[in-house]
């Protein structure tokens, strides 16, 4: 794998001399580790089956506790708000633009994703004319599922400003203990209240958890004890809520549980939200010491700048493996069926293979500039930048919504919203000045933010 990410790209040596000294190195390491933990994942929990003319995707967690169990380790998705956040903070300042600062960061995030949304609506309208309906519209809305991700994330980076003000223990004590109560109580109302289950996605603001934990790292408000210390705490709570609450053991969601952990989150979620981001704080300094190894820090730095493309480009892959096994007669659905495992062994090397492919030949999409879409600029606070930074957030929570359809039904609707919202907001946006922030492509190391 080295080996073949190595054409085209610059040395261990070259990357390790341009990288600043004063890099952290740590977050870097964090953000992809997490990001290839959820490609693996993916590839390894996903089966499926065509079953009376129906594409049937599942996933192992509804085989075995244990596989559930895991997910307390392998559930890693805080990491990816705890470490966006911690990268950009200090890039704020107090009494900018708001909507200059978020449009700068939705540039780079958005990029890959109009590729993305164009090889999709291409690909399923061909497939409407050679696949079955009940085979096609599983696959539409598998299809943006991932999406979810970035709708969330553009949304926790709207509130930087705002998670930028924790700068003493005491401010983030109340901050996350504030957040962590009215979890709890949107909980308690949507378990106990007949009809009002859909309060639940008022949790979304779970994911503020780890952006507020990113703050406190970049700003030293833990010490390594007291991180090591607030994680031993949350997991004895975590395990308290399971044994005694009404939780269930899986932290993804997965069709068999009555009350799911993440979609809407749950208060076993922003507990493991915590506790995750609080081994990352303790563990922060031996993983920098680790990325000191040149070619460590040199898959870092190269991932990194592809994290875009990895994330979102594994997941037609992986469909696609699927359904060609499938149609072959030989679905990977049943765990105690003969030659499962080696069934699975053989997928995942080729998914690995067709995701290097495709990192290495649509990773340049992700760093060059879009015609029509990079080069935005707002220029100081007011009703413009405000205006900018609502359209922003408008497309953020469109992209968010969307998945629950895919780019079917009313998933076409909040696709639409999306774009739209973007359209308007880079239309508002003037061209960009001199010292605009440089494109990823510009340095090997991974963008902040």
């Amino acid at each position: 794998m080295a080996t073949f990410l190595s054409q085209g790209f610059p040395s261990p040596a070259e990357v390790e001399a341009i990288t600043p000294a004063s890099r952290d190195r740590a977050i870097d390491v964090i953000r992809i580790v997490a990001l290839v933990g959820v490609v693996v994942g993916h590839t390894v929990m996903a089966t499926s089956v065509i079953s009376e003319g129906v594409f049937v995707w599942g996933n192992l967690l509804t085989a075995s506790p244990v596989f559930q169990a895991l997910t307390w380790v392998f559930q890693i998705m805080p990491l990816f708000f705890f470490a966006g956040v911690a990268a950009s903070v200090e890039s704020w300042r107090a009494g900018g633009s708001w909507g200059n600062w978020l449009l700068r960061r939705c540039t780079r995030l958005y990029r890959p994703v109009f590729y993305y949304l164009a090889f999709w609506a291409v690909a399923l309208t061909a497939a409407r004319f050679v696949l079955p309906l009940h085979v096609w519209r599983p696959i539409a809305g598998i299809s943006t599922q991932l999406l979810w991700f970035l709708g969330a994330y553009v949304l926790v980076l709207a509130a930087v400003p705002m998670l930028a003000r924790i700068t003493t223990t005491r401010r983030l004590v109340a901050a996350v203990a504030g957040l962590y109560a009215a979890i709890a109580i949107v909980d308690v109302i949507r378990i106990n209240v007949d009809g009002l289950g859909a309060l639940g996605y008022l949790n979304l603001s779970v994911w503020l958890i780890p952006g507020l934990l990113g703050v406190a790292y970049r700003r030293e408000l833990l010490s390594r004890t007291t991180a090591l210390g607030l994680a031993a705490g949350m997991l004895a709570v975590n395990l308290a809520l399971l044994v005694f609450g009404p939780y269930e053991l899986s932290l993804v969601g997965i069709e068999t549980q009555q009350l799911k952990n993440m979609t809407p989150p749950s208060l076993l979620m922003a507990g493991h939200a915590i506790m995750m981001c609080a081994v990352a704080i303790a563990a922060a300094p031996a993983i920098a010491r680790w990325a000191q190894r040149p070619r460590v820090w040199w898959l870092v730095a190269i991932g990194n700048t592809g994290a875009m493309t990895l994330y979102l480009w594994h997941m037609p892959p992986l469909l696609a493996t699927h359904l060609a096994f499938d149609l072959l007669g030989h679905p990977r659905s049943d765990p105690s069926a003969p030659g499962f495992i080696g069934l699975s062994v053989l997928q995942l090397l080729i998914v690995a293979a067709l995701v290097a492919v495709l990192f290495v030949a649509l990773r340049p999409l992700e760093n060059n500039p879009l015609p029509l879409w990079d080069g935005g600029f707002v220029a100081g606070p007011g009703p413009r930048s405000a205006t900018v930074g609502a359209l922003l957030c408008v497309a953020g929570a469109a992209t968010l919504a969307s998945v629950a359809w895919g780019l079917k039904d009313q998933g076409l609707y909040c696709a639409a919203v999306m774009l739209v919202a973007l359209v308007a907001a880079r239309a508002l946006a003037t061209g960009a000045p001199a010292d605009t922030e440089a494109s990823p492509a510009a340095t090997v190391p991974a963008a902040r933010g």
